[in-house]
């Protein structure tokens, strides 16, 4: 094989990817990278304000985004959202579920122990992690189906594999996660057809807006004590930027990986790798 066919490996010119979370930190640097190498990207997002930021980041290819109302739990509204991206572009070639997050009710602190974590905090994490996943695979998962290709990629975490301390439904929502997509893997190979691949990347720690005060002091800019952990357990010493995922996404959403389907593959500097000796 030669530069020229792996780089054509790499052209997703014609092919219209769905990205919800797309105004996030990692779901926006997913569909930037989308773009650059040719894609149609669609930002499903309930609010579509926060597009046009990353419409203007991705320059010249900005009018290959394009931002759609849908809510990742509620089935009419991606089934809505579908029938208005089929009119726009035509089939959907891939789905990249980057959409979740946690709490903060959700998460034990000194002052709120686990036996005191409020139902509707614990089955908002679970919903949007788990349900905002399986969701829009049934919708656009449909549509791969009638087509007998595509591919959907799923964004789990590292706490699907070691639980952590202190979020408790995310942790287990995110492994709930990581099931589904093996599951799915199996069942759309198995019922529609092997063309169509499902996978995951799980993330370890990446800086957010939702962990970010968590691992960084907000005042001094320093580690906070749980931030330090974190350093000094993943041999690479440092927080990932969103860039470090995109040789992994890129490789499982293109024909590179046309035998890879059901794996979720860690993102997270030798985190999983350290038993901390």
């Amino acid at each position: 094989m030669n530069l020229q066919e792996i780089t054509e490996l790499y052209d997703f010119t014609g092919k219209t990817f769905v990205v919800t979370g797309g105004t996030g930190v990692l779901g926006g640097e997913v569909a930037s990278a989308l773009t650059g190498v040719g894609a149609d990207v669609v930002i499903l997002d309930r609010g579509l304000d926060p597009a046009g930021g990353l419409v203007e980041r991705t320059g010249a290819h900005g009018s290959r985004v394009q931002a759609v109302h849908g809510d990742v739990l509620r089935r009419d509204s991606l089934c809505q959202a579908a029938a208005t991206i089929r009119g726009r572009f035509g089939r959907v070639y891939g789905l990249v579920n980057a959409a979740g997050g946690n709490k903060p009710a959700a998460t034990t602190s000194p002052e709120s122990g686990f036996f005191d974590l409020p139902e509707e905090a614990l089955r908002f994490v679970f919903d949007l992690n788990l349900l905002g996943t399986i969701l829009p695979c049934q919708v656009f998962g449909q549509q791969m189906a009638e087509s007998g290709e595509g591919v959907i990629l799923n964004f789990t975490s590292m706490n699907s594999f070691r639980p952590l301390t202190r979020v408790p439904a995310y942790s287990a929502a995110k492994a709930g996660v990581s099931n589904f997509t093996q599951w799915l893997a199996v069942h759309m190979a198995q019922n529609y057809a092997a063309g169509i691949r499902v996978n995951a990347v799980a993330p370890g720690f990446f800086l957010g807006q939702q962990n970010r005060y968590l691992l960084i002091d907000r005042e001094t800019g320093d580690l906070t004590p749980r931030g330090r952990t974190v350093i000094d357990y993943t041999p690479m010493a440092r927080f990932g930027a969103p860039e470090d995922l995109l040789g992994t996404v890129l490789w499982l959403l293109s024909p590179a990986s046309a035998f890879v389907t059901g794996i979720i593959v860690p993102v997270d500097g030798g985190f999983s790798a350290f038993s901390g000796v």
